[in-house]
């Protein structure tokens, strides 16, 4: 019996093209993809309608359990717990694509530099990723808060600085290994350069790496703006966060222990269907693995 069970009825499958009928054969990228649409559609869906205000406070309703009118009920100031955790997915999609895609593109250019050119310059860009990695999100972000204050901005920077010195170092190890290829060699006897063999070869064949750690990276920044805000320094009030949510549940653990638990369930929802979903890429994208399913 094959170690990953099918998902979909073979007859559907095999109508479409192979990277999707491997992919929905692949149950973790299944579970990962439906984890994260939920996010990314509870995001959109806050846009445009929330079951009440995130904003607005009702004292005389507060601490209600769950009931057909706020469904997973009512925090310490009388908000609608659901509404709050629609509108707060909005934070963790921001801080995750921002600080993602500032580690994204400046480690990659970097990895890229570094192995195209060797020699110092290599060095000199990797003991930089060495000093960067010294400074942890978390860290950076009380360094930060104690010069310019409190605030998602400084929150997204830190975490980005963060991610440069990951997406560097990956991408210096996998673009090193397909400079030693044949086809490298044939490009430079064809009298091409450093930058057009950096674009057109070695760039397209990391980028799957590339892909895949995106998405891991996705679920660390979550995770790290979700405890800057637990921690007052990440997403500042009114704005809803899935961190701010835990640290004013956690003096009502024994009057209302479920406001913790949604917020935390979301938290442990996104990042796990984040992970699967890269873990699944990581397979989908290996052309053995590809092979051999």
């Amino acid at each position: 019996m094959s170690a990953v069970s099918p998902v979909v009825p073979d007859a559907v499958a095999l109508k479409l093209p192979g990277f999707w009928r491997r992919a929905l054969r692949h149950r973790s990228f299944v579970i990962g993809a439906v984890l994260t649409l939920a996010l990314l559609a509870a995001a959109a869906l806050s846009w445009v309608w929330t079951p009440w205000s995130p904003y607005d406070m009702d004292l005389p309703s507060k601490l209600q359990g769950p009931s057909g009118a706020h469904w997973l009920g009512t925090d310490v100031f009388g908000r609608d717990v659901a509404s709050l955790l629609l509108v707060g997915s909005r934070a963790s999609i921001l801080v995750g694509v921002i600080a993602v895609g500032i580690g994204l593109t400046i480690g990659t250019a970097l990895g890229l530099l570094a192995a195209a050119r060797r020699g110092w310059i290599e060095e000199t860009i990797m003991r930089f990723t060495d000093f960067t990695m010294a400074f942890p999100a978390i860290l950076s972000a009380i360094m930060m808060t104690a010069v310019f204050g409190a605030g998602i901005v400084n929150a997204i920077v830190a975490i980005g600085i963060y991610n440069i010195p990951t997406f560097a170092r990956i991408t210096r190890a996998s673009a090193n290994a397909v400079w030693s290829r044949e086809y490298i060699a044939a490009a430079r006897a064809c009298g091409k350069g450093s930058f057009a063999i950096t674009m057109q070869h070695v760039l397209p064949n990391i980028s799957a790496v590339l892909i895949v750690q995106t998405t891991i990276r996705f679920a660390v920044a979550i995770l790290a703006e979700a405890a800057l805000s637990y921690l007052g320094l990440g997403t500042q009030p009114p704005q809803p966060s899935w961190g701010r949510m835990l640290s004013d549940a956690q003096t009502m653990m024994f009057q209302a222990p479920l406001l913790a638990v949604f917020p935390g369930l979301a938290i442990a929802l996104a990042v796990l269907g984040l992970n699967l979903l890269g873990d699944g890429l990581r397979d989908l994208l290996d052309p053995r693995l590809a092979r051999a399913r």
